[in-house]
């Protein structure tokens, strides 16, 4: 708990204020190239290792500023075009993540709800599933984008950002306070957005025949 509670003054050094930071290209969740990572001290060498040192949100947000490279040819393959038309592909599980650490967004965000999960469960991880006006690259159509929110003392905070990787923003007292100043900082504009529990779509499941029957 105390390691927990240091985290307020941890945040300090990662995190910006609520003041916008500048303009990012509309058109990928890749970071910019002019994104300046935080520098992490020693990293663990295994996932196994990790959760066994990791307490809170900082450590878990060093280790994806020092590590996490985006994907861009995965980015197409998730893309809503080509989920609708091919096979579904698998979400990286945190460890082979941990292994190589390469992915887009929502693998990001896995990796980071999974493990605060079990490193720090007061902080409520959750997903933030953003829906943008659609964009186009290289013929596939790019819509949603997944990003983490955790809780430190009543106050929300936003990481696990593919496009800034490393970066923790807040604190914010509501999610749409955030959601209002990303749309201004990705340049584009934001249809709708969710709070959940996990990435995967829950399907509708049917009522059993004799229910319907009945009905």
């Amino acid at each position: 708990m105390r390691a927990f509670m240091g985290l307020v003054a941890a945040l300090a050094l990662t995190s910006c204020a609520v003041a916008p930071p500048p303009a990012a290209d509309p058109a990928s969740d890749a970071p910019e190239a002019a994104f300046v990572r935080p520098r992490a001290t020693k990293l663990p060498d295994s996932y196994a290792e990790a959760i066994g040192a990791w307490r809170t949100p900082s450590e878990v947000n060093a280790w994806i500023g020092a590590r996490f490279e985006y994907d861009h040819a995965r980015a197409l393959q998730l893309s809503e075009s080509q989920r609708a038309s091919g096979p579904r592909i698998r979400i990286h599980e945190p460890e082979l993540f941990f292994e190589r650490p390469a992915g887009v967004c929502v693998d990001l965000a896995r990796f980071a709800v999974d493990t605060l999960r079990t490193v720090a469960p007061a902080a409520n991880a959750a997903y933030v599933m953003i829906e943008f006006d659609p964009v186009v690259v290289a013929g596939h159509t790019l819509r949603r984008h997944w990003i983490v929110r955790f809780e430190v003392d009543g106050k929300l905070y936003f990481f696990a950002d593919s496009k800034r990787p490393g970066h923790v923003a807040g604190p914010y007292h509501s999610t749409r306070q955030f959601i209002d100043q990303y749309a201004q900082y990705r340049q584009r504009r934001i249809v709708s957005f969710r709070v959940l529990e996990s990435y995967e779509r829950k399907l509708k499941q049917k009522a059993p025949r004799a229910n319907r029957a009945a009905g």
